[in-house]
């Protein structure tokens, strides 16, 4: 799945193709993604209109206009990217067509996305709730700490909850608690202060590594100017699972925690 890195690379990609651009015309191919998409209202709120901004809430992709905007989630396998030509592909399902030619092609195999249109961002069923940006102000330690407090989830799961914090999936919290030396197994509450620091700013780092270095590239996810990100040259645990320690060369231990798949060094990362 496209994590905060992998979306704010898409933005980043097609940003300056479609900004101030006039929409002329959007298609739907197929409506029928995670929630269906409003077709009638998202053709007549853009079609017509230019786009004034785009920003990433999360993992949420925002484009603004005058009337109001648009809510994409990139789902499981989803992808943008710009093309100026009608070489379609078998899952290429919406195009947002400008004035000078260039298509925003939205592609997603699995059709576990989101195309949803808001008048009232802030409100918005699947935004409202959301946690601090993790490279934002107000994603610290001491967030973290006070958060984690009479918490008895393990730690990893903590982390991964948008409540929290946004955008700290899978891939970024395993390598995040490989980095701050901690077992992903461990309760929140359990987990010190001085810990905490060192967490949120190891999961800031990580997190802005793998933006400068593109995402990572698993399965379906390339960038938005369809090329594929490098991060996952340095993954230090996540899928690693069996392989020896780059640093202490112990044997990488895999586990299922939450359902999801994860990976920790039982020498390098210990309880607290």
């Amino acid at each position: 799945m496209p994590e905060l890195p992998e979306v704010e690379t898409t933005l980043r990609g097609i940003e300056p193709h479609i900004l101030g651009k006039n929409i002329n015309c959007i298609i739907v191919r197929q409506p029928s993604l995670r929630w269906p998409v409003p077709q009638a209202i998202i053709k007549k709120k853009l079609e017509k209109n230019k786009i004034d901004s785009i920003r990433r809430r999360g993992k949420y992709l925002l484009i603004e206009s005058s009337k109001g905007y648009l809510v994409i989630h990139l789902g499981m396998s989803g992808s943008l990217r710009i093309s100026e030509k009608k070489d379609l592909k078998k899952h290429d399902h919406i195009d947002i067509c400008f004035d000078d030619g260039t298509i925003l092609r939205y592609c997603d195999p699995r059709r576990f996305g989101c195309f949803l249109w808001s008048e009232d961002i802030e409100n918005h069923f699947l935004l409202k709730d959301l946690g601090p940006e993790p490279l934002g102000n107000s994603f610290n330690g001491d967030y973290l700490f006070f958060q984690s407090r009479k918490r008895k989830v393990p730690i990893k799961n903590f982390i991964m909850n948008s409540q929290v914090v946004v955008g700290v999936g899978n891939i970024y919290a395993s390598e995040a608690l490989f980095a701050a030396g901690i077992r992903p197994t461990v309760r929140a509450g359990r987990v010190t202060r001085k810990k905490y620091d060192l967490l949120a700013r190891k999961i800031v780092s990580i997190l802005n590594k793998s933006i400068e270095e593109g995402g990572t590239t698993l399965r379906d996810f390339v960038r938005g100017e369809n090329t594929p990100g490098y991060f996952k040259q340095s993954l230090k645990v996540y899928g690693r699972e069996g392989k020896e320690c780059y640093q202490c060369n112990s044997i990488i231990k895999g586990q299922r925690i939450g359902q999801r798949a994860s990976a920790y060094c039982p020498k390098c990362q210990s309880i607290f």
